[in-house]
């Protein structure tokens, strides 16, 4: 019982975020969405990146409606697509002045096999080299914002995933649970990572399970994958209780001395074996460098 309290623990805490720049990915829906809400109501001008720019007008209406703050905007993202990750970045790091939060929060989930722009599968394309790439190229306005804190939303799922190093984009063999599992243990072992190269820069870096959430991403589960969800519904949570992690690791202070660490239901908590493997890590930095063809040491 105590697990299943803790999963639906509301966290709570009046921290502001008064004169922060805040950038959510996938902030249209779920519990992007729902984060958009509440940081805005802590006072941070919200960017919220959005692939569709319809489901953007609508969502910015309610977050600025819902938050009483008008400082909330959309720029267009597309995480398959590594222009549109640089024209983006390119535009940020142009216009604001400075980004105390990222937070990589969009997702594709077992969707059916399919390539990026830049002919990446689907998942390990958008959930880790789009987020990877965009990290990248807004890093040094992070780095002059500090204190910064970058979020990267990966999930539990992560526990069956293994990195392929040898095929990434499981072109040899596809499957679209092994292939989100995989995309999902990239964004924890990218988070270790990252902390590491940033000691010392004041600018710090997380991974966590938002929890089973009832959101858009179920949309290419079979009918029987659905029943079962549907069975489940009541130890689901709803995108509010979903996102209540991302707010923790955006803004609770006595996170700022962590950095690198897995968080699910508002505290640490433990990831997989394969997340905590550094030289797997490392290759897949490696490996993501080489394929976006980019210098990141």
């Amino acid at each position: 019982m105590e697990a299943l309290r803790n999963m639906f623990r509301s966290w709570s805490s009046d921290a502001r975020l008064d004169g922060k720049t805040v950038i959510i990915t996938g902030a249209n829906t779920g519990i992007g969405k729902e984060t958009a809400i509440d940081l805005a109501k802590r006072g941070a001008r919200i960017i919220m990146a959005c692939r569709d720019m319809e489901k953007a007008d609508a969502a910015l209406k309610e977050v600025k409606d819902a938050s009483g703050n008008q400082d909330v905007v959309i720029s267009r993202l597309d995480l398959s697509d590594s222009k549109s990750i640089r024209e983006f970045a390119e535009n940020i790091n142009k216009e604001e002045k400075q980004v105390n939060i990222l937070i990589s929060n969009a997702g594709v989930m077992v969707c059916p096999y399919g390539k990026t722009a830049d002919g990446f599968e689907m998942q390990i394309g958008v959930n880790h080299m789009g987020h990877f790439l965009l990290t990248y190229l807004l890093l040094d306005l992070i780095k002059r914002s500090a204190p910064a804190r970058i979020i990267n939303v990966s999930s539990m799922a992560h526990q069956w995933g293994t990195i392929n190093l040898e095929d990434i984009n499981s072109e040899k063999n596809y499957d679209k649970q092994n292939a989100y599992s995989q995309s999902k243990l990239a964004n924890i072992l990218f988070t270790r990572s990252l902390a590491k190269k940033l000691e010392g820069t004041g600018v710090t870096a997380y991974a966590l399970h938002p929890g089973v959430v009832q959101t858009e991403l179920w949309r290419h589960l079979s009918k029987p994958q659905q029943a079962v969800v549907w069975l489940a519904k009541p130890f689901t949570k709803t995108s509010v209780q979903g996102a209540q992690t991302s707010i923790y690791c955006a803004v609770a202070p006595e996170l700022e001395t962590e950095s690198g660490k897995y968080y699910s239901d508002c505290a640490p908590a433990k990831c997989s074996q394969a997340a905590m493997d550094d030289e797997v890590a490392q290759r897949l930095w490696e490996l993501s460098c080489k394929m976006l063809s980019i210098t990141w040491e």
